[in-house]
């Protein structure tokens, strides 16, 4: 017998899914490839996604860091922080979103909000559909048949899991190659 609330949630995720727009992805696929060291930040769960994220990234091969980890450089010109925020307000990210845009990287973000703060100041923005605990709050609903943020922090896994596929193919990566890149001190 079907799990009915998986397939529910699967259901929501593919009718969302319509809203994410190809050229946003196209044009931070292009930030990505273009970045001389890749540098990403979230907070809470989106901070969760943002790991798995740089982890792919790694195994893409490319030069990549999760901020706040001891070993992350310091960023400069050429470089690039991608931000996972819904609210696009998050105090400590928007510090650090100034910080990076003062030493001559550029920003992708990807929200519920592009109109607010990050989105604002970002070189790229992928906006997608969900709410968070604060707007769900001011629009007295969640737009979600899932607990707040859940829908959103889904779809930016996703989004970031398609993003690593045309990755693989505009920087001619293999199953393989990736593989090869796979952590074995496990």
């Amino acid at each position: 017998m079907e799990y009915e609330n998986l397939n529910a949630i699967l259901a929501e995720l593919t009718g969302y899914a319509h809203e994410v727009k190809e050229e946003e992805i196209e044009q931070a696929v292009e930030q990505i490839v273009q970045a001389r060291h890749i540098f990403l930040a979230g907070a809470g769960r989106s901070g969760f996604i943002a790991r798995a994220f740089a982890n792919r990234l790694m195994h893409l091969g490319l030069s990549v860091s999760f901020v706040g980890e001891p070993t992350t450089p310091p960023v400069g010109e050429g470089d690039l922080l991608i931000i996972g925020s819904g609210s696009g307000t998050t105090s400590g990210l928007v510090v650090m979103a100034e910080k990076a845009k003062k030493m001559g990287a550029k920003l992708l973000t990807i929200t519920i909000s592009p109109q607010k703060t990050i989105g604002r100041m970002a070189d790229a923005v992928i906006a997608l559909p969900g709410t968070t605990r604060t707007s769900a709050a001011e629009q007295k609903q969640t737009g979600s048949i899932q607990p707040v943020g859940s829908m959103f922090e889904q779809l930016c896994w996703l989004t970031y899991d398609a993003m690593v596929m045309t990755l693989m193919e505009r920087l001619g990566q293999s199953r393989e190659d990736l593989l090869a890149r796979h952590a074995n001190l496990e």
